[in-house]
């Protein structure tokens, strides 16, 4: 059984922030990098962030550089991205992503996210006043 499952999605005025959870069952955790990809209606996935399979660098598209933060908890096999300021251009489905890191090495900001085999089922963001 392998499955990653996303939580914290909600509703929240400009300015707010939320916290997005990915638990993950049946992987050999840490040997993943995990990415955050975001998807909004009529638009093509977008990766949003990256985090290297020990937890030590992560990444951040240019769009949600200073604002986003991915984190990982890998004694509890979840990963994190906290969103502050939140604005009206990122409401989307968020998703979460592993791509295999046996090397365990650095990971790059996703594009498309082509590389990475597991999704999860996306959590909804919205954002409005």
């Amino acid at each position: 059984q392998m499955q990653l499952a996303e939580s914290g999605g909600g509703l929240v005025q400009p300015g707010g922030a939320l916290r997005l959870s990915c638990a993950a069952s049946g992987f050999t955790w840490d040997k993943y990098i995990v990415g955050w990809f975001r998807q909004a209606p009529g638009k093509e996935r977008e990766g949003v962030s990256c985090i290297d399979s020990r937890g030590t660098s992560a990444y951040y598209a240019d769009s949600v550089n200073g604002r986003f933060t991915s984190s990982r908890d890998n004694a509890k096999n979840t990963a994190y991205l906290a969103m502050n300021n939140l604005q009206p251009e990122d409401p989307a489905v968020y998703y979460c992503a592993l791509d295999w890191a046996p090397n365990m090495g650095s990971c790059t900001v996703p594009r498309r996210g082509v590389t990475y085999a597991y999704w999860g089922q996306g959590t909804q963001v919205t954002v409005s006043s």
